[in-house]
């Protein structure tokens, strides 16, 4: 059996999508076992930066690229294999991903997404999902929980946070989006 702590973290970029509603893209694997759900993201080439990684895992995953980057984690956030997977997954080289996390804000329609663009797919479905019931247990998110736990309250902070930032683009994004969710609710 192979020693995790003798291996490296993968360099990985993950991908926080969320809609005019405050929604967040939450996707069914297709190939773990059971029903697991989880957020687009993909390793960084040695050639790419993590936003350039970020919007290519998008295009790969979602078959979109309508979205307005609206910031990112400020911390690469790393997290653990299950023991059962060190020295299978991720070619059996890693010990784990060490993330940089971005939040971008959808701009298409939904008929915009296509899941098929890859050979095999890597989702079989996809919705979009509060950020509270992303956690709410009415998802599997397989080994990932205790991540999504920790980095969810931080994307939305970023999310919230658009309204306010400097680039113009966003900043209009979120206040639509902000307009949007209080026309609902009121």
């Amino acid at each position: 059996m192979t020693d995790p702590s003798t291996l490296p973290y993968r360099r990985n970029a993950g991908i926080a999508l969320f809609n005019h509603c405050g929604e967040l893209f939450l996707a069914k694997r297709t190939d773990l076992a059971g029903n697991v759900w989880q957020f687009p993201q993909g390793g960084i080439d040695e050639d790419e930066t993590p936003l350039e990684a970020a919007w290519r895992e998008m295009g790969e995953e979602t078959g979109t690229n309508d979205a307005v980057l609206l910031g990112s984690l400020p911390e690469w956030v790393r997290y653990d294999l299950p023991a059962n997977l060190v020295g299978q997954a991720l070619g059996g080289r890693y010990r784990g991903q060490e993330q940089k996390w971005f939040v971008f804000g959808f701009t298409g329609q939904d008929s915009a997404i296509n899941l098929t663009l890859q050979t095999p797919p890597e989702f079989s479905a996809w919705r979009w999902v509060k950020p509270a019931d992303v956690l709410s247990g009415a998802y599997d998110l397989g080994f990932k929980k205790e991540l999504y736990s920790q980095i969810i309250p931080q994307l939305v902070q970023v999310f919230e946070g658009a309204a306010h930032a400097s680039d113009a683009e966003a900043r209009q994004w979120a206040e639509k989006a902000k307009a949007w969710v209080a026309a609902s609710q009121g």
